[in-house]
């Protein structure tokens, strides 16, 4: 029912349809709509258009309304036919050709080629010629057989590149059968493609039906658009001045072809969860409407009260509740969390790059002097990557696999006005010289690097320009521990040489906790707790943090069992009253937390949490009956070590020292 909504949602799919079935009904109710026959041959030739005859008459002395109107019908069932046979074909061919692969493929492809080569209008017209006179149906076949072609190679590429797609070889490991994958997996991320195939395949069906009928080579006996021109043309319409003969079988013909398109634009965004932004209800921010707070007006980056989300048919997905965070200059910002928390909507949010159906609810990101939500999309054109850039999760994948390495390190530069060869070489080779990876892979392409190069490749283009900020989201996921490290210091050389600042996003809080000037720990779209590393490390405040720090396996002494947070976090499209954490906290303080409006409280210097256990108005024997309970059910999840002995000391794991 979503999809019928978001059809119906849509102006060019309404109108479309609307045609489209206004179409179909008026044909099939032809005899309620026009008494006249439109072979009859009773009127006097070329009437004007009158209330008897609203199109007036042929030079036979036929009704042209009565004509237009049957006519569509052969019109309709030779596309609707014709397009569905090619389709078929299209469709069969291609993913045929694309999974089985080997000597099917081979053969398909050839003969895809065969009929791709043979030039069209004439093979329909000389194939045509030889069944001249045999009614509708043998110029459908004619034309589904010599249209499907096309069809079948664009097909056969999408196919071939889904077959390559992980969530494809998931399904063949786990010992699905080729049908199974073929329908349940490969077609439906082809729907939009084989909807613009089959409209296309319709259209091109409607266009040669009337061609052939044109110049007499198909059934003129027959009440079509296309035979509808043939006689026009034939008795001279247009010297007798019945225009309208010709145009509106014309006129037909193109409004036709217009409601396919429109039709095929509006399969593709539903189809395609990606294009369907649509206009959905605002939600009411959890704060009242006021003025956003000033920021700090010596950070570097300074975001207040900012609200993201996704807008959906259903409620919106709130992914950034109230996020308010500085960042300063030359500093390295962590921001560490659970999947699903809104690190990465925040750093997206941040720097523009949210696609629908994710947009800015509130608040405000100024970036030095500028509003970067308030940007044009020209302003935000000539301050990206020369005052912030990115480097997004899996960067590796960004490199063109088709470009050398140099032309793609080259691009933002000349993008912002770099155009002398001597300062982009010099400047190419000094960033090599940053990451640490020779000058003379700059004329090499992406897939003669291993990863870890790959990766350093794009930090040096997030580089080129010599940045104030730049954004890492999950940078290293893709790479070995080793690598990782090797990156990471060379990223920490880089920004305290050139004071860059940098907002580091990861799942790995024990990197964050050593390499980290400050940590932003967000949970359920929330930052609840913001420290500097080493404060973070010795004295985690938020129970979620402490529970975050308690994950990481001891390095040294008995070997511990650990186990993971108990529940989940609560849903984003739900209006959370209280604190996000209270059904997993373990120090929660029913009444209260799930009561009061949450709140930031500060720790200590330069600490913060959005805890309730540092809210002065609640009574400390309250507080302290909560953590002994933490405490209590702390060690019950703690359980016995692999020694058989029992260990209550929380680890560490790492040394921000």
């Amino acid at each position: 029912m979503s999809g019928l909504r978001r059809f119906l949602g849509q102006p060019r799919s309404v109108f479309g349809a609307g045609f489209l079935v206004l179409l179909l009904l008026a044909s099939l109710s032809a005899p309620l709509l026009t008494p006249y026959d439109p072979h009859s041959l009773e009127f006097d030739p070329f009437l004007s258009l009158s209330a008897q005859h609203w199109l007036g008459t042929t030079a036979l002395g036929q009704d042209i309304f009565a004509q237009f109107i049957y006519g569509a019908r052969l019109t309709l069932l030779v596309g609707a036919v014709a397009g569905l046979i090619a389709t078929l074909l299209s469709v069969t061919f291609g993913l045929a050709a694309a999974y089985l692969g080997g000597p099917v493929d081979e053969t398909i492809n050839t003969l895809i080629n065969v009929f791709l080569v043979l030039p069209g209008l004439p093979l329909v017209i000389v194939a045509s010629a030889f069944l001249r006179g045999g009614g509708v149906w043998p110029v459908i076949l004619v034309i589904s057989f010599t249209g499907w072609a096309f069809g079948a190679r664009v097909l056969r590429a999408q196919a071939l590149a889904l077959r390559e797609r992980d969530f494809v070889q998931a399904a063949v490991v786990s010992g699905e059968g080729p049908g199974r994958i073929i329908f349940r997996e490969m077609l439906p991320n082809m729907a939009g493609l084989i909807a613009a195939n089959f409209f296309g395949a319709a259209l091109y069906a409607v266009l040669s039906e009337a061609a052939l009928s044109f110049i007499g080579v198909g059934d003129v006996s027959l009440v079509t658009w296309g035979t509808m021109l043939y006689w026009a043309q034939a008795k001279g319409a247009l010297l007798q001045g019945a225009w309208w003969w010709v145009a509106m079988p014309g006129l037909g013909i193109a409004l036709l072809g217009t409601s396919f398109a429109l039709l095929n634009f509006a399969i593709d965004e539903i189809s395609n969860p990606r294009l369907g932004g649509g206009k959905f209800r605002l939600p009411s921010l959890r704060r009242p409407a006021q003025a956003v707070a000033e920021g700090n007006p010596d950070a570097l980056l300074s975001i207040r009260e900012l609200n993201v989300g996704y807008l959906t048919p259903g409620p919106t997905v709130r992914a950034v509740r109230d996020v308010s965070l500085d960042v300063q200059p030359g500093e390295l910002l962590g921001l560490a969390g659970e999947s699903g928390c809104g690190k990465s909507t925040l750093a997206f949010a941040v720097t523009r790059l949210l696609d629908p159906p994710g947009a800015v609810l509130g608040g405000s990101v100024r970036l030095a002097e500028h509003d970067l939500l308030a940007l044009s999309p020209e302003e935000l054109r000539r301050v990206r990557w020369k005052e912030f850039s990115m480097v997004f999760q899996a960067s590796m994948n960004v490199l063109n696999p088709v470009l050398k390495i140099r032309e793609q390190v080259y691009d933002a530069m000349q993008a912002h006005g770099v155009t002398d060869k001597a300062k982009l070489d010099a400047r190419s080779r000094d960033l090599f010289d940053l990451v640490g990876i020779q000058a003379s892979y700059l004329d090499t392409y992406p897939h003669q690097l291993s990863g870890g190069m790959k990766q350093r490749v794009v930090i040096a283009i997030a580089l080129a320009l010599e940045p104030k900020l730049i954004v890492m989201d999950e940078p290293t996921t893709a790479l070995d521990v080793v690598v990782q490290r090797q990156i990471l210091q060379e990223i920490n050389d880089v920004r305290r040489r050139l004071g860059i600042s940098v907002i580091f996003i990861t799942h790995d809080l024990s990197l964050l906790v050593e390499m980290s000037d400050r940590v932003a720990i967000m949970y359920a779209g929330e930052v609840v707790e913001l420290a500097p590393a080493h404060q973070l490390y010795a004295h985690p405040a938020h129970p979620y943090t402490q529970q975050l720090m308690n994950s990481f396996p001891p390095m040294t002494g008995p070997r511990v069992r650990r186990s993971g947070i108990p529940g989940k976090p609560p849903s984003l499209s739900a209006d959370i009253v209280g604190c996000p954490f209270f059904e997993r906290c373990f120090t929660r303080m029913p009444g209260v937390c799930d009561v009061k409006p949450l709140q930031t409280f500060p720790v200590a210097e330069g600490q913060t949490a959005a805890c309730f256990l540092y809210d002065p108005t609640v009574s400390a024997a309250l507080k302290d009956h909560a953590v002994r309970d933490s405490a209590l059910a702390a060690a019950d999840l703690k359980g016995t070590d692999l020694q058989g002995e029992v260990s209550r000391e929380p680890a560490r794991s790492v040394n921000p020292n």
